[in-house]
């Protein structure tokens, strides 16, 4: 009987032994899939720092380049309208009525052009959010591409 309970407890303890080995086992595949997610999500994280430091310097650049076109397109304005066709404009104007009238219209004019201006500004950047999400989904599809072309 002391020969069966002592077989018994062997047989226990190699069970257990066994045991151990495959959770030790588990518990390193798990360590080693838990490192390759993290290699790949820092790689990615990478990728979209630089595609957004790229991007910054794109608007950056774009909007130095749409700052240079506004300064030429005024000084183009300007040199169209000389001083004295202005003046004799102004003085054509027989009376402070007709003058009050042209600086209605001149003010009305402004602000619809100041109006044409903050729609395009906003459609300008509704375009670039469009752009640069369909970028990021473009970079995402390429990333998830490369990943199952690596697994």
């Amino acid at each position: 009987m002391n020969q069966d309970l002592t077989q018994q407890w062997l047989t226990e303890i190699q069970t257990l032994k066994e045991q151990m080995a495959a959770l030790q086992s588990d518990r390193n595949a798990g360590w080693e899939s838990a490192q390759k997610w993290r290699q790949l999500y820092n790689t990615e994280a990478e990728q979209r720092r630089t595609d957004a430091q790229l991007s910054q310097q794109a608007i950056a650049s774009l909007k130095a380049d749409l700052h240079k076109l506004s300064c030429l397109e005024i000084e183009t304005r300007a040199a169209e309208t000389p001083v004295t066709a202005i003046q004799q404009e102004i003085e054509q104007l027989k009376s402070i009525e007709e003058l009050q009238a042209k600086l209605i219209a001149l003010i009305k004019e402004r602000d619809r052009l100041l109006q044409a201006l903050k729609t395009e500004q906003d459609n300008h950047a509704q375009t670039r959010n469009s752009l640069t999400t369909a970028l990021g989904d473009a970079i995402d599809s390429l990333t998830q591409e490369r990943a199952k072309g690596a697994i």
